[in-house]
């Protein structure tokens, strides 16, 4: 048994403070007010609250490692997972920008492994969020366009070669899908591109979670994909038409419509706080997810070199940049995700502990996981009074302090 006493509890519904939570084999086994009972040791958190644990369905890596790379130990996605508990992250999607047939095998071979023998003190690993090759070119951004192809191409399997790039073609990507099915979670697409509509539906078909992104799409375009089964967007506002009064785009498709579930890197400079807190209040917490699109440059010093499915990126001060200055997703970590919605969008701690875990976890049908609740795993995040990471939970068990000595085991 742990006992974690003192701190500001965040529960789903509402504030406990102070608060008491005891966790048992892994998983929350109570939750009362701030009153400890005799026979059992508490390390004390006044002043510090606890969090669900951070679920980030769309990033690419952190601390100089990117999920793409290309390691002696064959395993960025492992060391991206053990460096992210430190970020207050319990769980992620790796996720990949367009790349070849042999890259993408690589990674999510990574991805299966990691999922079948969890790695000690490390984020959980989820199935992969592919950034894929069938997106928008005129909305790439950092997406390598050599490496976009064709829905339509990828789903006639008997298309010739010769119609398209002679190193790798369309159909060879959506045959490393089908083949790690199990570790594909969530696929972006453009939905107007020709194919676009029955590749969602061969995605949704197989399991699949298609998100709407990197995408010209006109409001009816969208909604056509909507009924075609994508249920996610993919940083919303970011690399896609504005939300137009007259021309409202996909934007304005995913704002309005319930069943869509929207990313936003909650960074405050990829996407205004104003503008967080409008599409806040459009489509309620609970239909929204603060990512990262963290790259491997995230956590770096600004000026450092990293990179991003093999293109060099620098940390910049606010973002992270290719050498041409075009922003390459960003530089941001969940910790600062959650003191971006609390501070500068001004929501509440319960809606933005839903933002930052609830969502996500519901979403991606992790039942069990992303609330503080009884019976919940108890994987979960201790701030500080500057909501800054202290200590990270897996399962009830300290994967990450920031020089603070262990709770007891009682």
């Amino acid at each position: 048994m742990i006992v974690l006493s003192g701190a500001t509890l965040v529960l789903p519904d509402r504030v406990l403070s102070p608060g008491t939570l005891v966790i048992e084999e892994g998983r929350i086994a109570e939750i009362r007010s701030d009153a400890p009972s005799g026979g059992h040791a508490a390390f004390a958190f006044h002043g510090h609250y606890i969090v669900p644990g951070f679920i980030d369905v769309h990033v690419h890596g952190v601390d100089g490692v990117d999920a793409l790379d290309v390691r002696p130990d064959d395993d960025a996605v492992a060391a991206i997972a053990a460096r992210l508990p430190r970020y207050g992250v319990t769980a992620f999607c790796p996720t990949t920008v367009a790349c070849g047939p042999e890259a993408l095998r690589r990674v999510l071979d990574q991805v299966r492994r990691a999922r079948e023998t969890p790695a000690a003190r490390s984020a959980r690993v989820l199935p992969a969020h592919l950034e894929s090759n069938f997106i928008n070119p005129e909305y790439n951004g950092a997406q390598p366009a050599a490496c976009l192809r064709s829905p339509r191409a990828a789903l006639d399997r008997s298309a010739k070669a010769s119609a398209e790039r002679s190193d790798f073609t369309a159909a060879s990507i959506l045959a490393e899908i089908e083949r790690a099915t199990p570790d594909v979670g969530i696929v972006t697409l453009a939905s107007e591109l020709d194919g676009g509509l029955d590749l969602v539906r061969w995605l949704v078909s197989r399991g699949h979670r298609v998100s709407l992104g990197h995408s010209a799409a006109t409001y009816d375009e969208a909604l056509a994909g909507i009924a075609a089964g994508a249920r996610h967007a993919t940083h919303l506002f970011n690399r896609m038409p504005p939300l137009g009064h007259r021309a409202p785009g996909l934007a304005g498709a995913v704002l309005q419509t319930d069943e869509v579930a929207a990313e936003i890197i909650c960074d405050g400079v990829h996407v205004h706080p104003a503008l967080i807190r409008t599409a806040i209040a459009a489509k309620r917490p609970s239909r929204i997810f603060a990512i990262t699109d963290g790259t491997a440059a995230a956590g770096l010093s600004p000026g450092s070199r990293a990179s991003l499915g093999g293109m060099p990126i620098t940390a910049g001060e606010a973002t992270a940049l290719l050498p041409d200055g075009t922003i390459a997703g960003s530089i941001l970590t969940m910790d600062r995700a959650f003191q971006t919605l609390v501070g500068r969008v001004g929501i509440s701690l319960v809606d933005a502990a839903t933002i930052c875990a609830t969502t996500a976890a519901r979403e991606l049908g992790l039942v069990g996981h992303g609330v503080l609740a009884p019976d919940a795993v108890a994987d979960l995040v201790v701030l500080d009074a500057n909501f800054s990471v202290v200590q990270t939970y897996l399962a009830g068990q300290l994967v990450y302090a920031r020089n603070t000595a262990a709770p007891p085991s009682v």
